[in-house]
């Protein structure tokens, strides 16, 4: 029986090969509950047998969590905060602000540390032990862990390995031991065995085996005469293409986070282009409602956390709440801007533009004065916490519900133009103001109701930015460009049009970051878009009006 528990820790060790995601990001949160409450225990106990017991048993656990955070401690990356005499171990978040400080990730749940005012506690990302000291480990410890992420490539370890594959159905098991037995055959000296186990790592395109292939080629170059022509073709082979694969991986992670970036600035960028096409004002602070809508987010949730808790179903269901409060508090506002401001500036567009540009600096401050000028926390409900995994593509909850929230928006538009009678108004007025006032349309309401509508949607799209993005005072700054970008490309005030800019400038603007930097991939957008027009000055889509052709 001992023998048996043994062989199956030391199978499950293997089994659990370290993957490491492509799509790089802050902690996750998929750890259940049990792996985070196991995982806290075997940091702050005292007892060493304890400790190697709960690190054996995150063998069993599959998690990328544990994984991430066993790596940390061994690395003496988990830190422990002192509240009284309550013990709180935390990550850093890989996410730092302007002072090199990151926020404090709980081992236990995977929401931020928060101080007395609940405002999330920050922590010099280079020498947090100086006020939150890290955990203990020592030589013992870092093996134990060493092992359980299965880094260590022992030949005993085939007997127990090999007869998995004859009874496991699950194909993860099955590559994950066939990963196993490949790295423990690339040690052989028999040529015979360890060029098929190179081949096989290659085929796999096992990401965990790289830094290992690439230990093996360097001590082929340095001892020829130890390790044949084989073997260094088969691992130059093999390395070529996990390399390969990384990089398709790369590329196509990038593009997820471009769409759901560019999901984003769709539900932005629609009101404007409604907004703008149907009373041709140059919003400026269009920005500033995405904040709104993100800051009514944020208060959504602690309203939430103070009546039934951090916790449950009741507090995850805050987001749904959020995004009804953020677009009708976006909408409001929009409903004040454009009764107090805008209806004095119609047909004087650099008036309202400078009006505008003001009312969002004040909008800044204000939103500075009541938060302050640090970024907010938003936590995402459990239900868009974590992600899964696709050809080694970290596909996150959170932005596939962006994505999936733009589509059900763009439908909700279209059919509010299109099927209603506030539609059929508001195509109306587009087309000829002046004979849709003759017929009796109320063009002032038109005008209030469609403005209040496209601010509703900034909002939302404020709410939505919160699940992906930072929440602070100049949150609309960082998009507004974005957004009067994606309507003059795709046409003013069409749909088709908006859409069809939106995903080209978030997904073209995410490819080109990683290559050119954060400013010069923008400005390579903006220029490419200024060339477009050139060519084409109405864009993508032109809309057909009578006052236009007139």
């Amino acid at each position: 029986m001992r023998a048996r528990a043994l062989a199956c820790c030391i199978l499950v060790a293997l089994l659990l090969f370290p993957m490491r995601s492509l799509a790089a990001g802050g902690p996750s949160v998929l750890a259940s509950r049990s792996n985070r409450t196991n995982l806290v225990e075997a940091v702050l106990s005292e007892d060493p047998s304890r400790q190697f017991e709960l690190i054996k048993a995150f063998a069993l656990s599959g998690d990328p969590f544990v994984e991430q955070a066993l790596t940390a401690w061994r690395g003496g990356s988990v830190y422990i905060f002192q509240s009284g005499e309550n013990k709180i171990p935390f990550l850093l978040d890989s996410q730092t602000d302007a002072d090199g400080k990151a926020k404090a990730i709980k081992l236990i749940d995977g929401s931020s540390l928060l101080d007395e005012a609940g405002k999330p506690l920050l922590f010099a990302a280079d020498s947090a032990s100086t006020d939150a000291p890290a955990a203990d480990t020592n030589a013992k410890l870092r093996k134990a862990i060493k092992t359980t992420l299965g880094q260590e490539q022992n030949p005993d370890y085939i007997a127990f390995l090999e007869p998995v594959l004859k009874t496991e159905k699950s194909s993860e098991v099955i590559k994950a031991v066939r990963e196993a037995i490949a790295l423990i055959h690339i040690t052989s000296e028999d040529e015979s065995i360890r060029v098929p186990a190179v081949e096989t790592l290659g085929k796999l395109r096992s990401i965990g085996s790289l830094v290992f292939l690439q230990k093996l080629r360097d001590d082929a170059k340095a001892n020829p005469n130890k390790f044949g022509e084989q073997t260094t073709e088969a691992v130059r082979i093999a390395i070529r293409d996990i390399e390969e694969h990384i990089r398709y991986g790369n590329l196509f992670g990038t593009a997820f986070r471009g769409i759901s970036l560019a999901a984003v600035l769709l539900v932005a960028a629609l009101g404007l282009a409604i907004t703008f096409g149907l009373m041709g004002v140059i919003n400026m602070a269009h920005g500033e409602l995405m904040m709104v809508g993100a800051y009514s987010a944020y208060v959504t949730q602690n309203l939430f956390r103070g009546w039934f808790g951090a916790a449950g179903t009741a507090f995850d269901s805050y987001f749904v709440a959020a995004l009804g409060v953020s677009f009708g508090a976006a909408a409001l506002v929009g409903i004040i801007l454009e009764r107090g401001v805008i209806r004095f500036l119609y047909r004087r567009p650099l008036e309202s533009l400078l009006a505008t540009w003001g009312v969002s600096l004040v909008l800044q401050q204000v939103f500075r004065h009541i938060f302050g000028a640090a970024n907010v926390q938003v936590n995402s409900p459990s239900w868009l916490s974590g992600s899964f995994v696709v050809s080694d593509v970290l596909l996150a909850y959170n932005r596939i519900f962006v994505i999936c929230f733009a589509f059900f928006v763009v439908l909700l538009t279209y059919c509010l133009l299109t099927r209603t009678s506030l539609g059929l108004q508001i195509r109306a007025v587009m087309q000829n103001r002046a004979m849709a006032s003759a017929l009796g349309v109320r063009t002032e309401r038109v005008n209030m109701l469609t403005f209040a509508f496209g601010s509703g949607l900034a909002g939302m799209a404020g709410a939505c930015l919160s699940q992906i993005g930072n929440v602070g005072p100049s949150l609309g700054q960082n998009y507004i460009v974005d957004c009067f970008m994606i309507v003059v490309l795709g046409g003013v005030g069409n749909l088709v049009g908006t859409v069809s800019a939106s995903f080209g400038v978030g997904v073209t603007d995410q490819i080109l970051q990683p290559w050119l930097g954060a400013v010069l991939g923008k400005i390579t957008v903006l220029a490419a878009i200024i060339l477009f027009l050139q060519w084409r000055p109405a864009g993508l889509f032109v809309t057909r009006s009578r006052s236009l052709e007139g």
